[in-house]
């Protein structure tokens, strides 16, 4: 038996794979395409998850805050002076309690003042999107239990679960939810 090996036996084989290498590229760059998309699609979610994230750590940072305001101020008018509820359209009206002698309801309007302006990302003073925040405490006995809610518009359009649709602090879409509670006991006078 003799092989051939000549020039035209080669050529056959070329003419029947011609194309073969240009499909094989074609399918390269859909998969290659695919890939890019999905990363691209990735990297979108988890800039929105990293938003959602931080404004999630304000909103915590602020709710404890104002807790430590309120432990600060701990007379018996707790109830009185700060169960308030605001938004970050609200304009906060500047009290001054630094360099003065103040009376509690003075300080307690110093600090939701100062707190307002910590929420106004509007302006770019605050740290919160569209932040509403709801303080409510009540006398109990020995002390206040407090109830502070911050609520914010988040970017993820994620389904609420009952338990935050029970909380009623703000009515924004997409709105997301801290709650803090804590007992502050009164000092005795």
């Amino acid at each position: 038996m003799r092989i051939l090996n000549s020039t035209f036996s080669s050529f056959k084989n070329r003419s029947q794979s011609k194309g073969f290498t240009l499909i094989e590229v074609l399918v390269a760059f859909i998969v290659l395409t695919v890939g890019l998309l999905g990363t691209v699609a990735l990297q979108s979610n988890a800039k929105q998850a990293s938003y959602d994230a931080n404004q999630r750590s304000a909103a915590l940072a602020l709710a404890n805050d104002i807790v430590e305001r309120i432990r600060a101020n701990d007379t018996a008018d707790i109830v009185a002076n700060y169960s308030k509820t605001f938004s970050y359209l609200d304009t906060p009206v500047e009290k001054k309690c630094l360099n003065t002698r103040c009376s509690s309801s003075e300080i307690a309007e110093y600090d939701l003042y100062q707190w307002n302006k910590a929420l106004r990302v509007s302006d770019n003073t605050g740290a919160l999107a569209n932040g509403t925040v709801c303080i409510s405490p009540t006398a109990d006995g020995d002390g206040v239990n407090l109830r502070v809610v911050v609520a914010w518009q988040g970017r993820q359009k994620i389904a609420e679960s009952s338990a935050s649709k029970a909380v009623t602090c703000g009515t924004i879409a997409n709105r997301k939810t801290v709650v803090l509670d804590s007992y502050i006991f009164m000092r005795s006078a």
